[in-house]
């Protein structure tokens, strides 16, 4: 954790600030709602993907920050056939520029039915905002939005005033450069944005980049993620018989391929302790910033009574410093409407989370060989690597940097906070590496609105409204000191 006991006072100091973001509050659930009620899941929603990109457009040229109007919003087609919003005021003379990251992609609803109010409507219960993308990722760029129409509504930096609250007119980013950039697949992998950084890294050339796609480890807990797992996605095939044949007649002696892709599977995770097991894969990770409570893990994860979690190692290694095999998804006869036969074919898709320091190449090549290695009865077995993406850090194991320390002061004031817990992610941004190719230089740094109680990719995904407004209060606050 970072400590920040020096604010004992927090909004004293942000008072003006906080007065502003709280006055953008109402834009700011009608914004979200309106982002909500567009269901653009990249690949399945293409006119509503195009909807939210317009809309995402207008947003960004109606910012009544000086140097952010339509002149400035720019629309790029990636190599993935999404779109993506570039928003661009250069920096005054010796000033550094500011990269604000977030994406309008959502991911499906699945079985709408499990939802308890409609995904496509923001609806409020019990204090929370309900709808996809609530959290995931639409509400995270409304934290930029609000950030910076509370900025102008203060006018001028900080230091500009003995209030603080600035003087009409003056530049409420005292000369800051800001760069927006709002995409449209990054859960489908975000590649046609990668590509697009690695061509054109002018559009994302900034010295500070928050990546707003993460959240708190608990709601009014300030949080940075500070490490990414890559990963490495494979599809394996097996194939034994031209055609299934009857269980009873043939069942015993006929090669059944299911029952081959599941002794594969099973080969890849200890089943007593968990511990992932693909042959030469280093299982030996250590994290070395704040734990993970088993029992925190286990509420946040849903675990049942009764059943356990992996005892191969305490939950921080294990879900953000080792790699951890995830079947994704079987094709196989459902149980409804079987017949009896041996199967002749099954598929499945292996997901492979690699954690910073390891090579999803290569690990992706070891899962390859293990797989084919495990082969059953000499099956056909045929492996598919899928795209891979690389892990990432943003600050090197036991140092610092000074963007980072900043927005952990900016956060902690904003929550009224002692401390900001610093986590992993087990999850994947891989943007995250790509800007850090183009960039080298710059200090990325991971925050956003989501928490565990948020659901996000699942059933009734929900955002905190007030985790909203401190998050765009310690972005706001960043905005105005960052030098």
């Amino acid at each position: 954790m970072t400590d920040s006991s020096a604010f004992a006072d927090p909004h004293a100091e942000l008072a003006p600030l906080a007065a502003a973001v709280g006055a953008q509050l109402d834009r700011a659930r009608s914004d979200l709602a309106a982002l909500v009620s567009v269901p653009s899941v990249h690949g399945a929603e293409p006119e509503a993907c195009e909807r939210a990109c317009e809309m995402v457009r207008d947003l960004l040229a109606e910012l009544p920050v000086p140097g952010l109007g339509p002149e400035a919003v720019e629309v790029v087609e990636t190599s993935d056939g999404s779109r993506a919003v570039f928003a661009h005021r250069p920096a005054a003379p010796g000033r550094p520029t500011v990269l604000l990251y977030s994406h309008y992609d959502v991911q499906p609803t699945g079985d709408e039915g499990a939802w308890t109010s409609s995904p496509w409507k923001l609806t409020e219960r019990d204090g929370r905002w309900y709808g996809r993308g609530a959290a995931d990722c639409k509400g995270n760029l409304v934290v930029h939005l609000t950030a910076l129409r509370a900025l102008a509504a203060v006018g001028g930096s900080e230091e500009d005033d003995d209030d603080k609250g600035g003087s009409p007119g003056a530049d409420p980013l005292d000369g800051l450069g800001i760069r927006i950039v709002v995409e449209g697949s990054e859960e489908t992998g975000g590649g046609g944005l990668d590509d697009l950084v690695a061509d054109r890294p002018d559009l994302v050339a900034a010295d500070a980049i928050l990546i707003a796609d993460s959240g708190n480890v608990s709601v009014g807990t300030p949080t940075l993620t500070t490490s990414l797992r890559g990963i490495a996605n494979v599809v394996v095939a097996v194939d034994t018989l031209e055609a299934g044949v009857h269980s009873g007649q043939f069942g015993g002696a006929a090669p059944d391929a299911l029952a081959a892709l599941l002794s594969i599977l099973a080969s890849m995770r200890d089943p007593q302790t968990g511990a992932t097991t693909v042959d030469g894969l280093d299982f030996s990770g250590r994290w070395d910033g704040q734990a993970y409570p088993e029992e925190t893990f286990r509420a946040d994860a849903g675990v049942l009574d009764g059943v356990d979690v992996s005892t191969a190692a305490p939950v921080a290694d294990l879900v953000w410093a080792r790699p951890a095999v995830t079947v994704l998804g079987i094709d196989c006869p459902p149980v409804e409407g079987s017949i009896a036969a041996v199967q002749p074919h099954a598929r499945a898709l292996i997901n492979l989370r690699v954690p910073p320091g390891m090579d999803p190449v290569e690990a992706q090549g070891l899962l390859t060989a293990h797989i084919e290695r495990r082969r059953p009865w000499n099956a056909r077995v045929t492996v598919e690597p899928e795209a891979v993406g690389h892990p990432f850090r943003s600050v090197p194991a036991g140092g610092s940097d000074p963007v980072h320390d900043l927005l952990s002061r900016c956060l902690a004031q904003a929550y009224g906070a002692e401390e900001v817990a610093e986590v992993g992610s087990g999850g994947s941004i891989p943007l995250c590496t790509a800007l850090q190719r183009a960039h080298p230089d710059a200090s990325i740094a991971l925050f956003g609105v989501e928490d565990p109680a948020a659901a996000i990719h699942s059933p009734d995904e929900s955002v905190d409204p007030r985790e909203i407004e401190r998050i765009a209060l310690a972005e706001a606050a960043f905005l105005q000191r960052y030098r």
